[in-house]
This record gives C-alpha cells, sequence and structure tokens, in this order.
C-alpha cells in the first residue's frame, strides 16, 4: 500500500514539474517573440522610444493583470533577442509561422523550419508578422530569470553560450548563478583548458571544462595568514560550496584519504571522484606558492591510487595541486615533460578582478596564436 502512495505521490510531482516546464517554455517563447516584433519594427523605422513607450503604457492600461511589460521589460525582451537571433544553437531549432492580416481575416501559415524562410514571406494582403517557435532551443530550458541574468551580464556570444550551457548542466539557482559570474568562472575554465598538461589531454580526451585555473573560496573567511590545514578544515565546513566551485560532477570520497604503500601510511588532502571523467580526482592543498618538487608528491598519490585504490572500469586518476600562488611559466617548465595528469591551480580567498581575469585570457590565446 505504502509502495502505490509513493508512486501516485511521484506521478503528482512529476506533473507538477511538467507543468512548470510548459508555462516557462511559453513564457520565454513570448518574450522572444515580443522582442522580436518590437526589433524589426524599430529597424524598419517605423518605431521609436516613443511608439515603445505607448505600448507599455497601453499594456498597463488596458491589460494591468499583465506583469514585466514596462518599456525597460520591452527593451529587456528586444535585448534577449538580439542576443541570440543569429546564434547557432538557436537558428536550427527557430521555426516559424506566417500571419497575413487583412480587413477580413487572419490566415496563419504552416509551420516553417529553416530560419531563410522568414525573407521569403511576402504579401501584399496587409501587414505580416513572423512568430518564432524556439521550444527546442537551450534558451527555454532555464528561467526568464537566469536568461536575462546571462544576457545583461555576459558580452560575448561564447561566454553567453558557456553559461547556458552550464546553467543546464549544474541547475544552478540564480544566486549561484550571479556568484559564478561574479566570480568568473568562464575566462577561469578557459584559461585552464590552454593550460591543461599534454598527458592530461591525452589520458582524459574529455577533460575540457572540467577543471579551472584558479579557485575562489572567498566564502571560507580564512584568517591571514591560514595554514593548509585552516584551509582544508574550511573546505570540508563549506562542503557544499565548495562542491558549487567545482562543479557538480564531483562526489567527495573523504579527506586526509590513507593510502598505504609498503610499510608506510599517506594521506591525500581531499578525494573526490568525478562522475563525467569517471576518475579518481586526489587534491594536494598548498598554502604557499607552487614549487616544481611539489608534482612529486602529487604522482606518488597518484600511482597509489591507481595501483591500489581505482576500480578496473575506472579511467586513471587526476591530481589537482592547489596552489596559494603560481608562476605559470614555472609550472610550465614544470609539467612540460612530466608523465602525470596533474593540472596545477591557484586558489583565491576573494571575489576576482572580472577585467584582469579577461586580460589574462586574452593574452593567452594571443601568445598561442603568435607561436602557432
Amino acid at each position: 500500500m505504502i509502495t502505490e502512495f509513493i508512486y501516485i505521490a511521484e506521478l503528482i510531482r512529476q506533473s507538477r514539474a511538467n507543468a512548470i516546464k510548459a508555462v516557462n517554455t511559453e513564457l520565454v517563447n513570448l518574450y522572444w517573440n515580443v522582442g522580436s516584433y518590437i526589433r524589426k519594427r524599430i529597424a524598419d523605422a517605423n518605431w521609436g522610444d516613443k511608439t515603445v513607450d505607448e505600448l507599455a503604457s497601453f499594456i498597463q492600461k488596458n491589460h494591468p493583470e499583465l506583469k514585466g511589460f514596462t518599456r525597460r521589460g520591452l527593451y529587456r525582451m528586444v535585448q534577449f533577442y538580439d542576443s541570440y537571433a543569429a546564434s547557432p544553437f538557436v537558428a536550427p531549432v527557430m521555426r516559424q509561422m506566417q500571419i497575413i492580416e487583412n480587413e477580413n481575416n487572419v490566415i496563419v501559415s504552416s509551420l516553417r523550419t529553416q530560419l531563410d524562410e522568414e525573407r521569403k514571406l511576402v504579401s501584399s494582403a496587409g501587414t505580416q508578422l513572423q512568430i518564432s517557435d524556439i521550444g527546442d532551443s537551450i534558451l527555454v530550458k532555464i528561467s526568464w530569470t537566469h536568461n536575462r541574468t546571462i544576457f545583461s551580464r555576459c558580452k560575448t556570444a561564447e561566454e553567453k553560450e558557456f553559461y547556458l550551457q552550464l546553467c543546464v548542466k549544474e541547475n544552478y539557482s540564480v544566486k549561484e548563478l550571479e556568484r559564478q559570474i561574479s566570480s568568473g568562472i568562464f575566462e577561469r575554465v578557459m584559461i585552464g583548458n590552454q593550460q591543461l598538461s599534454p598527458m592530461l589531454r591525452e589520458m582524459h580526451p574529455n577533460v575540457f571544462n572540467s577543471f579551472k585555473d584558479s579557485y575562489v573560496f572567498e566564502f571560507l573567511n580564512l584568517p591571514h595568514p591560514h595554514s593548509e590545514s585552516d584551509l582544508q578544515k574550511g573546505l570540508i565546513h563549506q562542503m557544499k560550496k565548495f562542491i558549487l566551485e567545482l562543479g557538480k560532477d564531483f562526489l567527495f570520497i573523504g579527506e586526509e584519504y590513507k593510502v598505504q604503500v609498503g610499510n608506510r601510511d599517506f594521506y591525500i588532502d581531499l578525494l573526490f571522484f568525478h562522475r563525467g571523467l569517471q576518475c579518481l580526482v586526489a587534491f594536494e592543498l598548498k598554502k604557499e606558492k607552487f614549487e616544481p618538487e611539489h608534482l612529486g608528491k602529487v604522482n606518488f598519490y597518484l600511482e597509489a591510487l591507481d595501483r591500489d585504490v581505482k576500480m578496473e572500469n575506472e579511467n586513471p586518476s587526476i591530481g589537482i595541486l592547489l596552489c596559494k600562488d603560481k608562476d605559470s611559466e614555472v609550472v610550465e617548465y614544470a609539467l612540460s615533460r612530466s608523465l602525470s595528469p596533474t593540472m596545477v591551480s591557484e586558489y583565491r580567498t576573494q571575489l576576482p578582478d572580472k577585467k584582469l581575469l579577461q586580460q589574462k585570457l586574452h593574452e593567452l590565446f594571443k601568445n598561442n596564436n603568435e607561436t602557432e
């Protein structure tokens, strides 16, 4: 009997979840079409700021139950449309309907699957309106508030798509998304991708976007100066926020994880399992600046994990050497001849300056292009 009750409760929960998704899809689709229509009217020089003001006033006066259609809200919808109208992840799934208005009737044509059809819809019967259906795009998989946060705070198309994909994958709340954008996670992941060691790329072809060049632990409120023990205890105490910074594919296994080699016991600071990469990830914490000799200890831990802990169906383990600071050139030299799948990252105790991260990313890409 209890099993049947649980089944019914799950049916109700799933139905409510589906209803919320359906409502969100329609809402995002509506805002897209409103933004599209206004943009085209402005582009045709038929509308100006005054007309948009009049539209907002008309809606508020005649349909006070409709919320969000103020002047500011309408221009946000235009910005939403402008941000993705030409995006490759929207155009292929966009379907078009033609509505032709004349004195006597409204004719709705069949759905069209190609965006280029829009240019062909020409009629002498009267004014025509393009209605798009983006219900199959990634834009409807997150809420309007999530979308608004991304297109209003991110500049490039690559950055916007990155956060769209990340929101869907990690199921961020709006607050979590705001924090990730403020911490420059896009720049940190892109820099991290550029600095993956050759062995790490070879052993884990899907490693891209899994690790960062630097991690931000502003939530720890660490004393200054602090010890490695302070850092470790803080991360354990704030594990939920730590996982948010790492990514939700990380599963925590343990702290001071013991591996026995010969007659001695050794302890890995933090051990995780990464679901996407299907491997163990060992974190070694250092309160000081990176030194090349630090790699030896991490390599030793990875060998012990792969020999004695890793299961047959799992991939080789990865090491993350998390230092207070690092010299990128020293790291590059240290890893150039290393056969270890290890990444050297630094941690920050305050949110970084996004402009500095963007400059660092730009310089890194520029240097890479010059050496090719």
